[in-house]
C-alpha cells in the first residue's frame, strides 16, 4: 500500500491509534482481505471507501472484534499495544465502537434505555433511574439531539436515531468511533449535522473511521483516505494537511483509485429519447390520489399526473416526505396507504393495478428503495431471488425445474456482472451493489414493459452505480419504459429524458433533461402550495 500526497494526516508526529498490519481474512468460498495495512492517527478522521465488496466492512468486523483473533491472520495494536478481541465487548472494553449502516436499536425503548442497554446504571440488580436519566440528558446534549430521554425510539426520526447510536458511543467511553455508511438513509440536513458532530468530536480528539460512499463527504471531513480494492489497500491519500485548510484531493482521484482506472463519464454514453412516434405512451397515472394509512385526512399523494414513453427514462425528484416512494407503492398493487382516486393506463389502455399480482400481470415492475426488506429473500439462494417474480417461467406443473432456475440465474450473472462464487451462494452475504444486480435481474426476468426503478442505487459505490445506470440505458434502449426515482440529482440530469418534480405530495412542475439544472430542480422541489 502506499502513501500519497504526503500522509502528513492532521499534523507531524502524532501517535497511531490504531495499526493494522498484514490483515488476512478468508472465509470458505473467498479471500475478503489480503495483507491489508491501516493506521489511524490520534485525534484524526480517517475514510475507508472502495466499491461494494472491497472489504471495508469485513475490515471493520476485525478491528470491532465480530471476527474474533484467531479468525483471521496478521496483527492489530490499539494505543502501542497488541488487540486479541474475541468480541466485540472486548474492542469496547478498549475504547472501540463501531456504529453498523443498520442501527441496533430497539424501537419500543426508550433513548435513556437503549444508551446504556447492557451498560445499565444499576446497584444489586435495581436500575438506578435518577443517574440513567440525567447522563443520558448529558449524553443526548453533546450530539445535540434535545428530546427527553424517556422518548420512545420508535418515535424518533431516522436522523435522531442515528445520533441516539453515537449518544450510546459517548456512554462506552468511545476513543476510536467507526461510522458505517452514517448518513446513508439521511437527507441533507441531517447529514450536514452528523458530519458536524463528527468534526467536533474530532476538535475533542476522539479519532473516526468514516466508512462512506459519498465521496464529496469524505473531503469534507476526512484528513485521510484509504482506498480498498478486490480485499487489498491500494494507497492512502492524504485529504488535507490541516484541519482548516481545503481539501487537496479530487473525487476523480479518488474514484480511479477505487475502480483501477479513470471514469471518463459518470453515466454511459446514451442517445436520448426520440422515438419515432414520440406522441405514444407507454405508461401513464392519471389524477392519482392517496391517503395516509393511519390519518386517512391526510392525502400523501395529491392529484399525481405523469406519463412515460417506450424507450424513455422519466426522473422523479423530490426531498424526503414529498411522497415519491408513496405514490410508486401505491400504484403497485396498492402496497401503501388507502387509494383516494386515479387511473393507470398502459398504452392508453386503462388497467386494474389493485394488487401486485395485477400489476405484475400487466407488465409493471417496481424496485424497491429498500431491498432487503421489500425487495429480497436474503436467506434464499441467489438462484431463487432471481426466479422469485417470474417462477412460472421456470416451471412445470407446479414445480420448479431447479435446473432451468439455475441456467437463468447463471445468465443473469454473467450478464449483470453479479459477483458470487455461485448462484448457490446466499443472497445475503453478498455486497449490497450485487444485491441490488439480483433485483434488477429479478424484475429483468419478469419481463416487464414498465419499471419504476426506487433509488436503484442507494448505498452502493462508483463502480457499480455504472453499471447499474448502464442496465438501466440498455432496458430503455429496448423500448421498455422507465420512471427513475433518486434523490441525486446529478443522477436524474445524467441519466433521464424529462423529470417531474415533488412536494408535499404535489407535482410542482416537469423539465426536460437538457434544460434542467439542480437549481432549477430544488426550486421545484422546495415549492410549497401556495407557489402552485
Amino acid at each position: 500500500m502506499s502513501e500519497t500526497d504526503g500522509g502528513a494526516g492532521p499534523g507531524p508526529a502524532v501517535e497511531p491509534v490504531l495499526e493494522m498490519r498484514a490483515i488476512t481474512k478468508s472465509f470458505p468460498s473467498v479471500r475478503a482481505l489480503s495483507e491489508v495495512d491501516l493506521t489511524v492517527l490520534q485525534g484524526e478522521v480517517h475514510a475507508v471507501c472502495g466499491e461494494n465488496g472491497a472489504g471495508k466492512s469485513t475490515l471493520m468486523k476485525v478491528v470491532s472484534g465480530v471476527h474474533p483473533h484467531g479468525s483471521y491472520q496478521g496483527e492489530m495494536f490499539f494505543r502501542g499495544r497488541p488487540c486479541a478481541f474475541r468480541n466485540i465487548r472486548d474492542s469496547e472494553r478498549r475504547g472501540i465502537v463501531i456504529i453498523h449502516q443498520e442501527l441496533a436499536l430497539v424501537p419500543y425503548l426508550s433513548v435513556a434505555e437503549n444508551i446504556f442497554l447492557g451498560n445499565e446504571h444499576a446497584t444489586r440488580g435495581i436500575i438506578r433511574w435518577n443517574d440513567t436519566l440525567g447522563h443520558a440528558a448529558e449524553l443526548l446534549g453533546r450530539v445535540g439531539l434535545s428530546d427527553p430521554p424517556q422518548t420512545r425510539v420508535a418515535d424518533l426520526g431516522v436522523g435522531k436515531q442515528q445520533l441516539v447510536e453515537i449518544a450510546k458511543a459517548l456512554a462506552k467511553e468511545v476513543e476510536l468511533l467507526i461510522l458505517d455508511e452514517p448518513t446513508a438513509a439521511l437527507n441533507d440536513e441531517d447529514s450536514a449535522k452528523l458530519l458536524e458532530l463528527i468534526l467536533e468530536f474530532k476538535r475533542q480528539g476522539i479519532s473516526s473511521i468514516l466508512i462512506s460512499h459519498k465521496l464529496n463527504e469524505i473531503r469534507k471531513v476526512a484528513d485521510r483516505v484509504t482506498v480498498l480494492r478486490d480485499g487489498r489497500a491500494i494507497e492512502t491519500l492524504t485529504v488535507r494537511q490541516r484541519a482548516d485548510s481545503d481539501p487537496s484531493v479530487s473525487e476523480d482521484r479518488i474514484i480511479r483509485a477505487m475502480v483501477g482506472r479513470d471514469l471518463d463519464h459518470r453515466f454511459p454514453p446514451r442517445t436520448p429519447y426520440g422515438g419515432a412516434d414520440s406522441s405514444e405512451t407507454a405508461f401513464a397515472i392519471s389524477d392519482w390520489s392517496v391517503r395516509h394509512p393511519i390519518d386517512q385526512r391526510r392525502k400523501v399523494v395529491d392529484g399525481v399526473s405523469l406519463e412515460v414513453r417506450p424507450g424513455e427514462i422519466v426522473g422523479l425528484a423530490g426531498l424526503i416526505g414529498a411522497g415519491r416512494t408513496e405514490l410508486a407503492m401505491s400504484v403497485f398493487g396498492r402496497s401503501y396507504g388507502r387509494y383516494s382516486g386515479g387511473r393507470v393506463l398502459l398504452h392508453g389502455r386503462e388497467v386494474s393495478t389493485r394488487t401486485v399480482s395485477e400489476a405484475v400481470g400487466h407488465g409493471l415492475a417496481y424496485v424497491t428503495e429498500d431491498r432487503k426488506r421489500y425487495g429480497l429473500d436474503l436467506g434464499a439462494l441467489v438462484s431463487r431471488n432471481v426466479s422469485l417474480a417470474a417462477l412460472p417461467k421456470v416451471a412445470g406443473h407446479g414445480v420448479v425445474d431447479e435446473h432451468e432456475e439455475t441456467r437463468v440465474a447463471e445468465r443473469f450473472r454473467r450478464t449483470m456482472n453479479i459477483k458470487t462464487p455461485s448462484v448457490f451462494e446466499r443472497t445475503g452475504r453478498l455486497s449490497g451493489g450485487n444485491q441490488q444486480k439480483v433485483v434488477l435481474s429479478k424484475w429483468i426476468f419478469a419481463g416487464p414493459e414498465v419499471l419504476i426503478l426506487d433509488e436503484p442505487t442507494r448505498g452502493i459505490d462508483v463502480g457499480a452505480k455504472y453499471e447499474i445506470y448502464t442496465v438501466i440505458a440498455e432496458l430503455a434502449a429496448a423500448g421498455k419504459a422507465v420512471l427513475l426515482i433518486s434523490s441525486e440529482l446529478p443522477e436524474l440530469l445524467g441519466l433521464c429524458d424529462r423529470i417531474y418534480a415533488m412536494a408535499a405530495g404535489r407535482l410542482t412542475g416537469e423539465v426536460s433533461a437538457a434544460e434542467a439544472t439542480q437549481e432549477s430542480l430544488m426550486r421545484l422541489m422546495t415549492m410549497d402550495r401556495s407557489s402552485r
